[in-house]
Parts: C-alpha cells; sequence; structure tokens
C-alpha cells in the first residue's frame, strides 16, 4: 500500500507550551523545532527565547543548532504589542516560505515591557488573541513559550484563552471585547481641548513641545494623531493631556469603531497610504485605546 504524505498546512497554528523548568522547557521546544527541520519545503526555524533558553537550545541541538534561527527575545520584542506584530509580519514576509511556511517558536519578555504592568499585560494578551485572526490565511506554526518563572499565573491563564490548543480558547472577537469593556480613566478636567472638528499637526507639535517632547518626538506624536484623526473622521472634537513622555491625545470620533483589528491589519507596503493613520498611530504611540460609546468612540492615544 502507497502512503501519500500528508498534505500541506493551509492556516495558521498557534500552540502554546507552558514549562517552569529548563528540562520543561526543552521538554517542549526540542520536539516542536525537530517537528520544523522535517517539514518539507520549508525555511530553517527560528527560537525567539530569552538568552539562557537559548543557551539550553544549543546545547540540546548539538550540530543541528546551525540549522535552527536563535534569536534574543528582547531583539525581537523591542516595543508595543503593535510594533510585535509589524516585526512578526515583516519577518515572515521575507522569510517564510510558500504560503508563510515556517516554525517561530516564541517567548514573549515577561520580565520586560510585556509583564510591566496589567494595562501592557492586557495589550499582549490582545496580540496573541488578535495573532488567531491577522495570521489566519497563512501556514505559520507558532509555539508560544511561557515560563511560569517569570509569567505569573493570572498572565499564564489569560494567555490560555488565546491559543487554540489549550481547551479554554476564546473566540478573538469576545476576548478582545472583554478587554475593551475595561473603562478608562476619565480624561482630566484641565485637558485642552483643541479648536475645531479635527486637530491640526501644528496645533498638536507645539503643545507636545511645550509638554516637554524633543522636537522629534513632538513631529511623531502630531503625525500620529493627525494620520489616525483622518483614517477615523469625521470627528468632534480633540483633547490633550498629560507630561512627557505620556502625552495623550483623545480624538472623539462621530461614528462607532468596532472593528478590534482597527489599526492592526500590516499594511501591503512600507509607505503610509491614506486610511491607515491608525496603523501608524499604533506603531508610534505606546497605547492606542479605542472605546466605542453609544453613536461615536473615543480613540485615546499616548505617546509614551
Amino acid at each position: 500500500m502507497t502512503t501519500r504524505p500528508a498534505p500541506p498546512q493551509r492556516h495558521f497554528d498557534h500552540r502554546m507550551a507552558v514549562f517552569r523548568t529548563d528540562e520543561e522547557f526543552l521538554a517542549a521546544a526540542l520536539p516542536f523545532l525537530t517537528e520544523a527541520l522535517a517539514a518539507p519545503a520549508e525555511p530553517p526555524p527560528v527560537a525567539i527565547a530569552a538568552p539562557g533558553n537559548l543557551d539550553l537550545l544549543r546545547d540540546a541541538l548539538g550540530p543541528d543548532a546551525k540549522d535552527v534561527g536563535l534569536v534574543p527575545h528582547t531583539d525581537w520584542y523591542t516595543g508595543s504589542a503593535a510594533n510585535a506584530i509589524a516585526q512578526g509580519a515583516g519577518y515572515l514576509a521575507a522569510n517564510a516560505g510558500p504560503g508563510g511556511r515556517v516554525h517561530l517558536l516564541m517567548e514573549p519578555v515577561w520580565a520586560g515591557r510585556a509583564g510591566r504592568s496589567p494595562r501592557e499585560t492586557a495589550e499582549w494578551i490582545r496580540y496573541e488573541a488578535l495573532a488567531n485572526l491577522l495570521f489566519a490565511p497563512l501556514a505559520t506554526t507558532a509555539l508560544c513559550a511561557y515560563d511560569t518563572r517569570v509569567a505569573g499565573p493570572a498572565i499564564v491563564a489569560a494567555a490560555r484563552r488565546a491559543h487554540p490548543d489549550t481547551g479554554v480558547y476564546e473566540d478573538p472577537v469576545r476576548l478582545a471585547a472583554e478587554l475593551d469593556a475595561v473603562p478608562l480613566p476619565p480624561s482630566p478636567a484641565d485637558a485642552e481641548r483643541l479648536p475645531g472638528p479635527a486637530p491640526t499637526a501644528d496645533a498638536v507639535r507645539t503643545w507636545a513641545t511645550v509638554q516637554g517632547l524633543s522636537a522629534a518626538d513632538a513631529e511623531l506624536f502630531a503625525t500620529a494623531v493627525t494620520e489616525a484623526a483622518a483614517a477615523l473622521g469625521p470627528l468632534d472634537g480633540a483633547l490633550l493631556w498629560g507630561e512627557a513622555p505620556a502625552c495623550v491625545c483623545e480624538l472623539r470620533v462621530a461614528r462607532r469603531v468596532d472593528d478590534p483589528l482597527a489599526g492592526f491589519v500590516p499594511p501591503p507596503s512600507a509607505e503610509l497610504e491614506p486610511g491607515q493613520g491608525l496603523w501608524f498611530a499604533r506603531q508610534v504611540c505606546a497605547y492606542v485605546d479605542v472605546r466605542a460609546e453609544g453613536d461615536g468612540s473615543s480613540v485615546r492615544l499616548q505617546y509614551g
């Protein structure tokens, strides 16, 4: 009897591994990388992990280590969750095989930005959830590694809900809506209301410079605000508050922004085009919070 090869994977395979010892890390990582090395017509797998875990992999893989990309996770996860989406999309476009085929072992930096506050953690759980939608058409296989010595039980429990292989997986849209149901702090009473329905770059740039942003940062913040405003409009006004680096602009949008992927979908080219302003804002700002309210929405951009 002739055995036919398995049909090629045609969708995003998003897995999760939880470990609490070096041995448990290797027990999850090595079979994954072995699977990747045996996958036909697929480029070399990549392990993005803490430096100590990369050392474990080098020793355990031996001569096969030369066939695996080993990337310190602080080199990959260098900014916000939106930056991580851009990094992943860019890597797949440049290096993956046909249909996005590649194996990626990915360990977030839970001892750094990703785990430094409940708000930041929520953004990374959102990233994990939305990855199931953003990369759904791609034949990429990702194993997200969670070290309980760094990521606490609440983080691990939340992350399980964003991975289809855990048994407690939640629909990404539902999970994102749950995160968005957490109310934002109210704008301060002394927030500055900009004239006109939409902010101008000059007004935002001047205000941000007075609040302490450098000229370059004030320019980036002003561009993020005006590009987001152009993509979201029409507006019912804008508020500014805060001091450098945490300068904030809240755009009052005269429609509901209900799409959980708004501003997360990677553009087809590196050049900013009309309608991509919210993507640009998410890449530039530390936080972009969208809340639908009645018939309208508020979009809050915080630079630092």
